[in-house]
């Protein structure tokens, strides 16, 4: 019997991007449904994650998994014989996944606050999303990537917002070159792989969207 899996995903989101890039990178045919997040979410959505009713979900011959970390973990351990995405060494495991954690509690709420504040909260929300930038930059070091020589987890983890940094910029009217500037340059690296390059949307598109969602919020 064939294997069925199936990935209920929203174009723009950094977490529906981690499942694209980790299905490609163990070359796992799929199929990508797109799902309408604004205006009507799918019956099968909402049946497959009934507690958060969110995307992404990747269902694995009729079983869901949510939580885009979860399912990045979940196929790492499903399809083994393929590029290892984390760790084998328990501590530096824990470490990724500790980094990983960061980013979700971190990155995407400053990043939401550079195109949806002003005044003195988006000065603020300038200054802490570089400094975020700054400490994973740190983290990184002289690495190619974050788990050493080679991609990995928490490339996959961060690499999504890559193509919404344009964006974040240019509503925020600020830089991240001047003081993350291997950071970008790591970003540029992971961009050259066909598993990222094909699961990233144009940035120029991502800053329609924002667009869209600042008229749908009444957000001048």
């Amino acid at each position: 019997m064939a294997e069925e899996v199936i990935l209920l995903n929203f174009w723009p989101s950094m977490f529906g991007m981690r499942t694209m890039i980790a299905l490609k990178e163990k070359e796992v045919k799929y199929e990508h449904r797109e799902e309408d997040l604004i205006n009507n979410k799918s019956a099968l959505l909402l049946d497959m994650n009934p507690i958060y009713k969110k995307i992404p979900v990747l269902i694995h011959n009729g079983k869901p998994i949510c939580e885009s970390v979860i399912q990045v973990e979940y196929i790492d351990q499903i399809w083994s014989d393929k590029n290892p995405l984390l760790p084998t060494d328990p501590y530096q495991r824990a470490q990724a996944l500790f980094w990983a954690d960061f980013i979700d509690k971190k990155l995407y709420v400053c990043g939401r606050k550079t195109w949806a504040t002003k005044g003195k909260e988006l000065e603020e929300a300038r200054k802490e999303f570089v400094d975020i930038l700054k400490t994973l930059q740190s983290e990184l070091g002289d690495k190619p990537y974050f788990g050493g020589d080679r991609f990995g987890f928490l490339d996959i983890v961060l690499i999504g917002f890559y193509s919404w940094f344009p964006a974040y910029q240019k509503f925020g009217n600020f830089s991240i070159e001047p003081e993350c500037s291997k950071l970008m340059d790591w970003g540029k690296r992971c961009m050259e792989r066909e598993s990222v390059a094909t699961s990233l949307p144009d940035p120029e598109r991502v800053g329609g969207f924002i667009l869209q969602l600042k008229k749908l919020y009444g957000i001048e």
